[in-house]
């Protein structure tokens, strides 16, 4: 990294730059224009952390089979007197217009299939992002991000690093709190020479990790390269992306278990933290916050013949162990053919197909228990 651009990135997170504040992304007055090639941006984000109810299964079916749950689903998806069903209190990030956190910025369509995780934040080499962050929940969050480059004051993770004052402030965001995070998109952020024109990285929240994320507090990063940006931060190689989260959510260990038990639940005073089959029956099995095919299939359409990058990552522990299968289709993973690619926890991957085969089509999980549980879910291509 050159000197020039150590400081200039020093000057941004110590705040001697000014971020736009606006919604959308502008380039510095200083930045003399470049044919084809958008310049490096200051692009800001308003997301808060906020309380939402999220439903895994919203039609109350399995849309899979159009059918009513029966036999083994019923074990994640009956709600009794000691269950509690598919409806849950979770945390969510969400992204807000502007600095007062009033208006919820509207999703595109292309991006309803998103789910429950947090709205996608892209960059694309050499930009700078500023993340503001507002705590609406009852708990301290934080933001920390995979692949970006940033100082102690923009980590959101806390821990003995031998900082203090200032650079703890973004550890752990306190209920009602703001923190601004800069992150900066160096060039080994961006991707590498096997990736193609964009990289794809994941945030969530860091002070009490596992738990941050089993409650909800998760979301999508995308780099592109400058060579092949549009504006907004979109690569110019692809016609459409989608991108999917796999992971057992274990409600038992959210930061909300006793709301969901009292609210959920017939008769609370039945429930018993212990009963095996109890914790089993929070353990939603599913792609993007969905299970049994309730993602909307409206929200995963392709055309035949486009471009398309699909983004996986998995989150979890180690029974999340996945294997995410396209029907009907066959996909580009670093150069080699398949139509199945292996998942970890914490794994971030990228492939290209382009849809030939005109139908719906299952996406699921191969894991054998994971199908019986429900990480099943459609994608439609149309001509």
């Amino acid at each position: 990294m050159s000197l020039q651009r150590t400081l200039s990135i020093l000057a941004v997170s110590l705040g001697f730059v000014s971020a736009c504040a606006d919604e959308g992304p502008t380039a510095p007055a200083s930045t003399p224009a470049v044919a084809q090639i958008v310049s490096p941006l200051t692009r800001t984000y308003f997301i808060a952390a906020d309380e939402v109810i999220w439903d895994y299964a919203p039609s109350g079916i399995n849309q899979i089979f159009n059918r009513p749950f029966e036999g083994e689903e019923l074990v994640f998806t009956a709600r009794g007197d000691d269950r509690i069903g598919t409806a849950y209190k979770k945390a969510m990030y969400r992204e807000y217009t502007d600095a007062s956190f009033t208006t919820l910025k509207a999703i595109p369509p292309e991006w309803a299939h998103l789910g429950m995780m947090g709205p996608l934040i892209r960059a694309v080499v050499d930009d700078t992002l500023k993340i503001v962050l507002k705590n609406n929940l009852p708990f301290a969050v934080s933001l920390h991000p995979h692949g970006f480059f940033y100082l102690k004051d923009s980590e959101g993770t806390p821990y003995d690093d031998g900082t203090s004052g200032g650079d703890k402030k973004d550890d752990a965001v306190p209920p009602g709190g703001t923190h601004t995070y800069t992150w900066v998109a160096l060039e080994r952020s961006g991707p590498g020479p096997a990736d193609g024109s964009t990289a794809f990285w994941m945030y969530h929240s860091h002070v009490d990790e596992v738990v941050d994320v089993y409650t909800g507090l998760a979301g999508p990063i995308i780099i592109t390269a400058r060579a092949a940006a549009r504006e907004d931060g979109s690569s110019k190689d692809f016609d459409r992306e989608i991108i999917t989260n796999f992971e057992v959510f274990d409600e038992n260990s959210s930061h909300f278990l006793d709301y969901n038990i009292a609210t959920f639940t017939g008769k609370p005073q039945k429930v018993r933290l212990d009963d095996e089959e109890f914790v089993e029956s929070n353990l939603m099995h599913a792609i993007n916050g969905y299970v049994y095919g309730n993602l909307p299939l409206d929200a995963m359409v392709l055309t035949k013949g486009e471009k398309v990058r699909w983004y996986l990552m998995g989150m979890g522990t180690e029974v999340d162990l996945h294997t995410a299968h396209w029907h009907g289709m066959t996909v580009l993973h670093r150069g080699a053919r398949t139509d199945v690619v292996e998942l970890l926890p914490a794994s971030m991957v990228m492939v290209d197909l382009e849809p030939d085969n005109v139908g719906t089509w299952l996406f699921h999980c191969h894991v054998a228990d994971h199908i019986a549980a429900g990480m099943v879910v459609r994608f439609q291509v149309v001509p």
